[in-house]
């Protein structure tokens, strides 16, 4: 057989394949087995039904023990940081926040709640080599702070961007998020305090597959008012939190880039070597460090000794 003829089969057999490999395609939520928690707890958010009041924000602080901001609760004018292009973020100082989003054909604005989504298979988690991170079978993404070495992988690896570092103290690392209120309300099938809060009855608790199931039927029944999915049943792997919403989820802050399966799949040969580059880097700096002061030791044991030499002649 000639090598042209080799070439051919090659690359029609790769042709072939390449097609049957697009045809056999899994469907959205099959091309990865998703862990299951049977008694796993969440929220689904319907954003049409938030009116930005920020008593999720309030309960929350209350909750967690979290500092009092210089503007009440009430204040709105913290929306237009949004309308200015910057998204407000939780941090150390709040879990939760809410932005506001003004969309082309709409008559009112829509409110997004933020938090830690505590996802099915959380990437700071697998991340995590110090295990600081749990997944608790309720569904709650809780955090230990006590092992934590502050390498802040968790921060690079969580696709939603929800990880923030508390500076306050550089001795004393400290990831700062929502616990999903586990020690004081979930870990007792309590529902969470922002949920508790909500006047509008935009947040609603109870178990995840109930909670899609609901989501499914209210799109159903109300087919024109909601976009025809749930954000969080597939993204990721799957998320505790999930959300309703009555435009494309890209005008409300959410991303469309996040994949079905876990995002530690696609980051994990990364993420491996992060230990790795922790426990050699020090040691390298430090060896640079021995080089540079030999050096400058010889230099000056250098002089020295023509200096000797010099006054002797």
């Amino acid at each position: 057989m000639s090598g042209n003829t080799t070439r051919r089969s090659l690359l029609k057999n790769s042709l072939v394949a390449t097609v049957a490999a697009w045809l056999c395609k899994p469907k959205r939520g099959e091309s990865h087995q998703v862990k299951k928690y049977p008694d796993t707890l969440g929220v689904l958010v319907d954003l049409t039904r938030c009116v930005g009041c920020r008593s999720c924000e309030a309960a929350c602080n209350a909750e967690q023990h979290l500092p009092i901001p210089e503007l009440p609760f009430s204040d709105t004018t913290v929306f237009e940081d949004r309308e200015h292009g910057r998204q407000r973020r939780t941090d150390d100082t709040c879990y939760t926040v809410v932005n506001r989003y003004e969309v082309a054909g709409l008559e009112h604005p829509l409110f997004r709640k933020v938090q830690c989504n505590h996802c099915q298979e959380p990437a700071c988690v697998s991340s995590c080599f110090v295990n600081a991170y749990t997944k608790t079978p309720e569904g709650a993404v809780i955090y230990n702070p006590d092992v934590c070495v502050g390498c802040r992988t968790c921060m690079i690896a969580c696709p939603f961007y929800i990880p923030t570092f508390k500076y306050s103290s550089a001795f004393e690392p400290q990831i700062m998020k929502c616990l999903f209120c586990y020690d004081t309300r979930l870990q007792y099938g309590r529902q969470p305090a922002c949920v508790e809060a909500c006047p509008q009855e935009a947040l609603t608790f109870g178990r995840r597959d109930d909670l899609i199931r609901r989501g499914r039927r209210r799109i159903e029944e109300h087919g024109d008012k909601y976009i025809h999915h749930i954000y969080g049943e597939y993204e990721a792997g799957g998320t505790s939190w999930l959300y309703l919403s009555s435009v494309p989820f890209d005008q409300v802050g959410f991303s469309n880039e996040i994949p079905d399966e876990p995002i530690l799949d696609s980051v994990k040969n990364f993420l491996g070597i992060v230990p790795m580059v922790l426990t050699i880097w020090p040691a390298l700096f430090a060896g640079f460090h021995l080089l540079a002061t030999r050096k400058e030791y010889n230099a000056g044991s250098s002089r020295k000794h023509t200096d000797g030499r010099e006054d002797n002649a």
